[in-house]
Formats: structure tokens, C-alpha cells, sequence
């Protein structure tokens, strides 16, 4: 046991040894440093020839100020304070080698316009507007489908249903026996008879069709796909039951997820480049037809719908799409980097560099962020420079006196007492 106590007392003074001398080694050029005296610190902030201290402070202690140098509360040495410096505490000097050593850029805030282009995700749809509902405007029993199953692509005038029903085969029979009277009265009759068909649902195509029995095939109202299908051979309907829907494919809809902070720079007729996974290396270019009134309560998004030619159906409803609009540019902005905004919980702050080696944090607002570059609403003008690059260590600091002090010349520490070791730990040559 005395022997693991002599070895570790041992590895203790080697490792507080190489410490000292690693600090004496980096300051090899100046005086050694005693230890607990920082009036050895070169700090960046030194005073000019000549020059007075407002006061005395301990770094660790900023906000107790002393007009005698000494110790401080802590029973540390305490280092002056020089009016060049400056009293305020958002504000810090560093001289260029520590800049240099903290690997501190700076990059100017410039006045541009942000990049316009918006790229979100959308989502492909049938154009409603090309949507014919087929529904039977009188009780009937469908007796044949030609078309038995949905999305099935049909032309206009192609048959789709064969249906029974009494009531239309009267009214087809009476517009035909009146279809050669000559007398007025029985023409007025033969054109109540053809309203009746209309008000039916009945085109004259419908009425010639009319078979024995008083079976009447429907044909499809326009070319498209039947997008649902919601009867069955056999099946009795009643009035007003929707048989299919037929959706037109020569446009279709796309409706993009705008998030609210770009929702304001897009407006109807916006150019818009439409890019499908399962199209690759294929473009599609439309406009947007209009911003929906509503926002999603579950991405706080606004949705835009996107109008797009769709002439060889190869666009199907359901397919992912990946939405580039190109909104009007807007008037020159400040606009920084993005990497010298230090974001926190309730705000946003920059490191401002200025002359003679200073920095400042100042708060801004910010607005919108593009191609690398943030929109600055408020807090710089344009034409200053901002901390790119290790803004963080100045920002951690930058509140308190004398921080970058250390930051460029650590204080000594206490170098172990060789010869006053600790009570009850043995001493190189004492017998374990």
C-alpha cells in the first residue's frame, strides 16, 4: 500500500513538473510567471505608454473593481484596468496573434438580393375541373358495365353502361313516335319531349339506343379515366346515385407545402419547375394558379396550387413531386453569412470586428435566409464586418473584463510545493 501511495505522489509531481514547464516554454520569450501573480499576463488590452488605470479587477471576479492593485476577495493578484480599453461589456480587444491562433474570419455584410428560388415538395392530382360525374337521374337496374374497372382510360361517346329503367324508356318513346308531326301543336309536344329527356339525363344519342325491352346504353360524356367506379353489374341505383366519375388527364394539379416564412414572395402566376422522382431527367414547367386560404395546423404550411400540361398522361395523381418557384426578386437587402449568426432561445446576435482589434456582439433581427446568406432586418445597415469563425469564443466572453486576457496569455498556475508534500504521502527515498 505504501508503495502504490509513493507511485502515484510520484506521477503527480512529473505531471504538475511537465505543466509548468509546457506554460514557461510557451512564454519563453517574457519573464516566467509566479505563481499568483497575473501582473505577468500580456493581455491584448495593454496600455499605451503613459497611460492611467480606471481601475484594478480580478477576471474572475469583473464586477468587483479596486483602485490599488493587490489581491482580490478570491486572494488572487488582480490586473489593471486601462480606459483605452473600454467600458463596455459587450465589447472585448484582442491582439492579431491571438486573432490569428483563435482562427478568428470576418466576412463584410454585403447589400444584395437574396436568391429567390424556393424549392419544396408537392404532391400530384387530378385537375378537378375536368371532373364529369355520371350518376342515374332515375331509378334503374344496371344490366351490362362496359367498363369494369376504375382507371380505365376512355374516349368521348364510348358506351359504358347498359341500364333498365321504366321511367326513361317512356320518355324516350314518347320523343320518338312525335319525331315527324307536322302540325304546330305536335311539334310544341315533341320539344316538351325532348326537355323531358334532357331534365332526365338523356342525350339524343341515349334515345337512339333505346333497345328492346326499354333498355338504354349511356356513353361516356367526355375522353379521360374513369377514376371511380361505384356500381356493379345487377346492381338496382336509385335517382341520383353516382355511377362513375370520369377525370380529364390533359392537366393536372400540383399542390406544394409553402412554409409561411416564403408563403408571402409567391402570388399567382409564379413560375414554377416541377421535377418527378419517377421521371428523372424530365422538367415540367407551369404557374401557380392560386395560394389556398387555408394553413395546415399539423406543418403550418400554405399550400400553392400549381397548374401543369400534362398532354402525354405521363403524370399520374399521387406521385411525388419536388417544386421549384421563382418569385419576382426583391430590392437589395444587408444580408451576412450564415455562419456569424449565434442563435439562442429567445434571440439572435452577431460579433461585430472593428478597428483596433475590437469586437462587439450586437443584436440583430433576421429575415429571410438564402443561398448561404440571412436576411438582416434590423441591427447592421450593410458595410460592416462580421465574425465568421471562432465568433463563439469571443461571444462566451465577451461580457466579461479581461476574458480575452486569457484567452491570449493563460495566468500561471500554482506550481506544487516539492518540498512540502502532503501529510501521510511518502517522499522519493523513503523506504516503503
Amino acid at each position: 500500500m505504501k508503495r502504490a501511495r509513493w507511485i502515484l505522489s510520484m506521477v503527480a509531481v512529473l505531471l504538475a513538473t511537465a505543466f509548468v514547464a509546457y506554460w514557461a516554454g510557451r512564454h519563453g520569450s517574457g519573464s516566467t510567471a509566479v505563481p499568483g501573480d497575473r501582473s505577468a499576463i500580456t493581455g491584448s488590452s495593454a496600455p499605451d505608454a503613459g497611460a492611467k488605470p480606471l481601475y484594478w479587477y480580478d477576471p474572475m471576479i469583473p464586477t468587483e473593481h479596486h483602485d490599488q492593485p493587490g489581491l482580490s476577495s478570491m486572494g488572487m493578484q488582480m490586473i489593471p484596468k486601462y480606459a483605452d480599453a473600454g467600458t463596455d461589456a459587450s465589447a472585448v480587444r484582442i491582439d492579431a496573434a491571438t486573432i490569428q491562433n483563435l482562427g478568428v474570419r470576418t466576412a463584410p455584410v454585403e447589400r444584395r438580393v437574396l436568391a429567390a428560388t424556393i424549392q419544396v415538395p408537392g404532391t400530384i392530382g387530378w385537375d378537378l375541373r375536368q371532373a364529369v360525374v355520371v350518376s342515374a337521374r332515375v331509378d334503374a337496374v344496371v344490366t351490362r358495365l362496359y367498363v369494369r374497372a376504375p382507371y380505365t382510360n376512355i374516349t368521348a361517346g364510348a358506351p359504358i353502361a347498359d341500364v333498365l329503367a321504366p321511367q326513361w324508356s317512356s320518355a324516350v318513346a314518347e320523343a320518338q313516335a312525335l319525331q315527324h308531326v307536322q302540325s304546330a301543336e305536335a311539334k310544341a309536344l315533341r320539344d316538351a319531349a325532348q326537355q323531358r329527356l334532357l331534365i332526365l339525363g338523356l342525350s339524343p344519342t341515349d334515345g337512339r339506343a333505346i333497345g328492346g325491352g326499354g333498355q338504354i346504353t349511356l356513353h361516356a360524356p367526355q375522353t379521360g379515366v374513369i377514376s371511380t367506379l361505384d356500381v356493379r353489374e345487377g346492381q338496382r341505383v336509385n335517382a341520383g346515385q353516382t355511377l362513375m366519375t370520369i377525370n380529364g388527364s390533359s392537366t393536372v394539379w400540383v399542390e406544394a407545402a409553402l412554409p409561411q416564412a416564403v408563403a408571402g414572395s409567391v402570388h399567382a402566376n409564379t413560375p414554377v419547375t416541377v421535377r418527378v422522382d419517377a421521371l428523372p431527367g424530365q422538367t415540367f414547367h407551369g404557374h401557380v394558379e392560386v395560394l389556398l386560404p387555408d394553413i395546415d395546423m399539423t406543418t403550418r404550411t400554405q399550400r400553392a396550387r400549381i397548374v401543369l400540361a400534362n398532354p402525354e398522361g405521363s403524370l399520374s395523381p399521387g406521385m411525388f413531386a419536388t417544386v421549384q418557384l421563382e418569385p419576382t426578386p426583391g430590392k437589395a437587402v444587408p444580408v451576412m453569412p450564415d455562419d456569424a449568426l449565434i442563435a439562442t432561445g429567445t434571440h439572435a446576435r452577431v460579433i461585430v470586428a472593428e478597428e483596433g482589434g475590437r469586437f462587439r456582439a450586437v443584436a440583430v433581427h433576421t429575415g429571410r435566409a438564402a443561398g448561404g446568406y440571412t436576411e438582416v432586418l434590423d441591427g447592421l445597415a450593410g458595410g460592416e464586418k462580421v465574425v465568421v469563425s471562432g465568433q463563439f469564443l469571443i461571444d462566451s466572453e465577451a461580457s466579461l473584463s479581461g476574458a480575452l486576457d486569457r484567452l491570449s496569455d493563460p495566468p500561471a498556475l500554482p506550481a506544487p510545493a516539492a518540498s512540502a508534500p502532503m501529510s501521510g504521502m511518502p517522499m522519493p527515498g523513503d523506504r516503503p
